[in-house]
C-alpha cells in the first residue's frame, strides 16, 4: 500500500534570473509530470550574501506546485537546468487547500505519462 504521505501537495519556490530561464524550467517540469502548475513571478529583489558580498539582484520567482514523491526528481531536474551554481529549490508543505485543485495537482503529477 503506497503511503498517502508520499502524495502529499507541496509548494516549492525556485528563484531564477531574470530571463527565459524561469520559463524552460517551469515548461519542463509541467511537461515531464513533475509539476501541476508552476507561476512565474516577475519583479522580484533578493538581497544575499554570495561569494564573501553581500548581493542584490532582481530575479524572477517560480511557485511551483507538485507532490512529495515527485521532490526528488524535481530537484534533480531544476539543477540541471538551472543556471546558479546553488539553485533555491524550497519545499513547503501545504497544510489546506482546495480539495478539488489539491486532488487535481495529485492527478496531473502522476498521469501515465509523467516521467518516473
Amino acid at each position: 500500500m503506497e503511503d498517502s504521505l508520499e502524495r502529499d501537495p507541496l509548494v516549492v519556490f525556485v528563484t531564477t534570473p531574470v530571463g527565459e530561464l524561469a520559463e524552460v524550467i517551469a515548461r519542463a517540469l509541467v511537461e515531464e509530470g513533475l509539476a501541476a502548475c508552476v507561476n512565474i513571478l516577475g519583479g522580484i529583489r533578493s538581497i544575499y550574501h554570495w561569494e564573501g558580498a553581500v548581493q542584490d539582484d532582481q530575479e524572477q520567482l517560480l511557485v511551483i506546485k507538485t507532490t512529495a514523491d515527485r521532490f526528488g526528481a524535481l530537484e534533480q531536474r531544476v539543477k540541471e537546468l538551472h543556471s546558479y551554481d546553488v539553485a533555491e529549490v524550497v519545499a513547503l508543505p501545504i497544510v489546506k487547500g482546495s480539495a478539488e485543485y489539491l486532488g487535481w495537482v495529485t492527478r496531473m503529477c502522476h498521469r501515465s505519462s509523467a516521467r518516473g
